[in-house]
């Protein structure tokens, strides 16, 4: 059942074209920090107790933990409460998405759900949450919803009116100020084969800057610079992306670079957006699916529906550990189940329809979003019939030494071919560095091409 809700308009079919909408009041905004946490979120718990109330989330490093080791799970003695399978999931059926159960049904002999204590972990910097104060009473969407003004830092729509507010605050979620990122993704066959394929990535989130204003990033037109290098196999190493995300996607669109080796040239790359195919993703996402939704989202009316209970894959620090080999992650059908943790959380509910005047491999999508840490955790796509396409799930964990909740691997299902896509594997490679403060000289179009020739 989908909660409706005091704080928002629910169900709101947004038609936001030639007007912004307005923020929320003085008194609203009090409410952050008080009965609500600072993001947003309900501070209190469930009426059962099965969530519990929100203290700060994880604010001290474990024991034994030092930046840029795999992360030491704060939760380890945590033991299973019970697991979902075919043979029960319609006992749960309120508490799942459509597409989770379409997983029951579809491997119904080896998909399950683990699902243990639920530990509301997500936790952000204090100055993203003053940030997350000062956005609520000045943020509002540009003309159409293609963008967003007068918020930085912080989530920009912590008391969402609307489904465009709410999906821009998975969007710009503090994820630091830049990061380093070395994995690689792998499309699993339905035979249970694969091949991973490896990134070196850097993202400069020019957003999340502790200098930025809303003027500087109105000035600069620039979100956040994107720059991701193939590293094997060796007949793909050296491809390159560069992608530029832009505040006001009216004024100037996305702008995308790709370095391809066999050319040794530098391309502009217009279509690096919407439902083109995800790189070296065998067909298995779109573009616009990476970080369960990225991009304008201009083809799209949004709907906020509401909130409700979900169970979602939350704290996976043994799914996220060194200690986890690909070839142990990377069972057929689907990943490992043993090596995942499902927890009970509230999820704001967004349904995406695609607009008459558009295309898009989907005609449909619904995503439910932690309102603890605003990260899409479950994604339902659906094709132009109507049926369920696609499924995607974010396995999270909080990287507590920035901190900040963020995914540590996305699975996106195909359900008609019955093989899935995994991004985010990193267990067998050195951890996420979120130190690193990379010249903006690194994100041009001329380092791109010098980068691809080394």
């Amino acid at each position: 059942m989908i909660k409706k809700l005091g704080l928002i308009a629910a169900g709101l079919s947004v038609a936001l074209a030639g007007q912004s909408l307005a923020k929320v009041s003085e008194a609203e905004a009090a409410k952050l920090g008080k009965e609500l946490t600072p993001l947003g979120a309900e501070k209190a718990g469930n009426a059962d107790g099965s969530i519990p109330a929100w203290t700060g989330g994880i604010t001290e490093l474990p024991a034994g933990y030092k930046p840029g080791d795999f992360h030491i799970d704060p939760f380890a003695d945590d033991k299973v409460l019970f697991t979902i399978s075919a043979a029960n999931y319609k006992e749960y059926a309120e508490f799942l998405s459509d597409g989770q159960k379409k997983l029951f049904e579809t491997y119904p002999d080896t998909y399950k759900m683990p699902v243990y204590p639920t530990r509301r972990s997500a936790s952000n910097p204090q100055h993203v949450y003053d940030a997350t104060l000062a956005n609520a009473t000045r943020a509002e969407l540009l003309d159409g919803g293609n963008g967003i003004k007068g918020a930085a830092i912080g989530i920009p729509f912590p008391i969402p009116q609307n489904g465009l507010e709410a999906i821009w605050n998975h969007t710009l979620r503090y994820r630091g100020e830049a990061v380093q990122r070395n994995g690689g993704q792998a499309a699993v066959t339905a035979g249970g084969d694969f091949n991973v394929i490896g990134f070196d990535e850097q993202l400069l989130i020019k957003y999340a800057e502790a200098d930025t204003t809303p003027e500087s990033l109105a000035a600069e037109n620039i979100l956040f610079k994107f720059k991701q290098s193939v590293t094997s196999p060796a007949r793909l190493a050296g491809t390159a992306l560069l992608v530029h995300e832009t505040v006001d996607q009216v004024k100037e669109p996305r702008q995308a670079w790709t370095y391809n080796t066999g050319q040794r040239r530098v391309r502009r790359a217009p279509n690096i957006a919407y439902d083109a195919p995800g790189t070296a993703a065998d067909g298995l996402r779109t573009t616009d699916d990476f970080d369960m939704y990225n991009g304008s989202p201009n083809r799209y009316d949004w709907k906020l529906l509401g909130k409700k209970e979900l169970y979602v894959a939350y704290n996976n620090y043994a799914l996220h550990s060194d200690n986890a080999k690909y070839e142990d992650i990377l069972t057929k059908n689907h990943i490992n189940p043993e090596l995942t943790r499902f927890e009970k959380h509230r999820v704001w509910v967004v349904e995406a329809n695609l607009k008459e005047e558009f295309r898009h491999t989907y005609q449909k999508r619904v995503f439910y979003i932690d309102e603890d840490s605003w990260q899409i955790q479950v994604a339902d796509m659906y094709d132009n019939r109507g049926e369920l396409y696609r499924v995607g799930i974010a396995h999270g964990v909080n990287y507590y030494e920035v901190p900040t909740q963020w995914s540590t691997l996305d699975v996106y299902h195909d359900l008609n071919s019955r093989r899935y896509l995994a991004i985010g594997l990193d267990n067998e490679e050195q951890m996420y560095d979120f130190t690193i403060r990379p010249d903006e000289k690194e994100f041009t179009p001329s380092a791109l091409r010098r980068a691809g020739r080394r």
